[in-house]
């Protein structure tokens, strides 16, 4: 596989709008009635946490159609408690669309873990990359153990997801839907943009039984 970085020069302000045009005729010409159906309104059963890497857009990869996934994307994934624009999300999808999974989703080669896993100064995304050192601190022996340095970041990448995870049942808004008896599942993914694959982290739950004591509400 090329390792060039794909060809955008031809991408211009002006050919989105026109693409944008070429897109209705094609939408319609498949099914006359698709933007009507788009306005009558939304109920995905998923909500998708994931990167805001512009190579990994959740519905092409899950072969979904608009309007069956409910997306929110930072750099790396995160889920970071004091994140109001996340949690906003969170408490929406939960509370009102009613969702039914819950993915954190991050992929092999990110930039943000890439990023976290050295020294350099980037501004202010550093604060926000922190929390991804924090992870690599939580388990600085097992990846200090990986000689080879992309191997590193793949795995750091996979630990990245399944901490979020872990972020995510920890909210008041995931434990209140358990609490309630609300059918919800929280899910960790990790995707690879050299295959395509989804790499299910097999953390799925559905309860906070197995989370530490401290975290837990009443």
């Amino acid at each position: 596989m090329s390792s060039q970085i794909h060809d955008t020069s031809h991408i211009t302000y002006e050919g989105l709008l026109e693409g944008n045009k070429k897109f209705i005729e094609s939408a319609l010409a498949e099914d006359p009635e698709y933007f009507d159906k788009l306005a009558n309104g939304q109920k995905p059963p998923v909500l998708w946490i994931g990167c805001a890497d512009s190579r990994v857009p959740a519905n092409q990869i899950t072969n979904t159609a608009p309007g069956e996934i409910f997306v929110h994307r930072n750099i790396a994934n995160m889920v970071i408690h004091s994140d109001m624009n996340m949690l906003s999300v969170l408490d929406y999808a939960v509370n009102v669309l009613k969702v039914k999974h819950v993915i954190v989703t991050g992929h092999y080669g990110c930039g943000g873990v890439n990023a976290a896993m050295g020294n350099n100064q980037f501004g202010l995304i550093d604060n926000w990359l922190r929390h991804i050192k924090d992870v690599y601190r939580l388990h600085a022996d097992e990846l200090d153990a990986i000689a080879d340095e992309t191997e590193r970041s793949n795995r750091l990448v996979e630990l990245n997801v399944i901490e979020n995870v872990n972020n995510l049942c920890k909210t008041s808004i995931v434990q209140n839907a358990w609490k309630n008896g609300q059918e919800l599942a929280v899910h960790g993914w990790v995707y690879s943009l050299s295959t395509g694959l989804i790499n299910d982290m097999k953390v799925s739950t559905s309860s906070n039984e197995n989370m530490d004591a401290v975290f837990k509400f009443k």
